[in-house]
């Protein structure tokens, strides 16, 4: 089997593709299990157990990250497009009729995707859910990554301006997210890893390295409650506002700042 064009010379015999090893492919935020290859350039291969793949164009598509509450990580690109459209059309809609008005079926119709698909990645709206706050948190990590990496390293100040900066920001312009936020909200996902400390997780692995501390327990313990008191405040604002009240996000700056100040001055 002649296999250039598909990124691979030579020939490949039956025994050969069935020797292959597999490997783990990282996709939206997981490594799934593949073997090395099962199609070429799109077509299924009569060696199945092997893939063969051609280099993946970049800036196409915004991977998601595999949220535990799939029921099948996407592995191929036309898969991972179409979880991508049900989570765009599922944050559209809790924009538009709520959380209790929500459907699997509404979803597949905004997604302009059979409902069989849909129940191939979720079981229910609520697994959803969990898996948009799971995106929601991704994105934000990347956010506040971007500006760290454009400001000073050290400089704390800056740096809880940008958590609460792109927080704020996300509040006021990502469909959904007023809702489901990255999971507090609606009551999703498994409770035992609350969505807060996931958060706080994801900060202290930022925020450390930025600022040259060691992520110790000490300091996680000092972001979780940064973490749980600005998210408490944040709700207060955008309850007396719905762009968020200027002067209790005012305040919710200044109290991060004088709590942080013992720790990280």
């Amino acid at each position: 089997m002649d296999l250039r064009g598909c990124g691979v010379t030579g020939r490949v015999t039956r025994a050969s593709a069935a020797a292959a090893p597999s490997r783990a492919v990282p996709w939206a935020g997981a490594t799934a299990p593949v073997r090395a290859a099962d199609e070429c350039n799109g077509h299924l291969s009569p060696y199945r157990g092997v893939r063969f793949t051609r280099p993946r164009r970049r800036g196409i598509m915004k991977s998601v990250p595999h949220a535990t509450s799939l029921r099948r990580a996407p592995v191929q690109r036309r898969s991972a497009e179409r979880l991508t459209r049900i989570l765009d059309a599922c944050a559209d809609l809790l924009d538009e009729v709520g959380y209790d008005a929500l459907s699997t079926r509404a979803v597949a119709a905004r997604a302009e995707v059979p409902i069989g698909s849909v129940y191939r990645f979720f079981g229910n709206k609520r697994q959803m859910a969990d898996a948009l706050a799971q995106r929601n948190l991704e994105r934000y990590t990347e956010r506040v990554g971007e500006r760290l990496k454009g400001g000073r390293r050290g400089d704390w100040r800056a740096a809880v301006d940008a958590v609460l900066d792109e927080y704020l920001a996300m509040k006021r312009t990502a469909p959904g997210f007023s809702l489901v936020d990255f999971g507090n909200q609606i009551p999703v996902g498994n409770r035992q890893s609350e969505p807060n400390t996931r958060v706080a997780e994801r900060l202290t692995g930022l925020l450390s390295g930025h600022l040259g501390r060691t992520p110790g327990e000490d300091l996680r313990r000092v972001f979780l409650v940064a973490v749980e008191s600005a998210d408490t405040l944040v709700q207060l604002a955008f309850r007396v506002d719905p762009e968020g009240d200027a002067a209790i996000i005012r305040e919710t700056r200044e109290l991060l700042r004088a709590y942080l100040a013992r720790v990280l001055d």
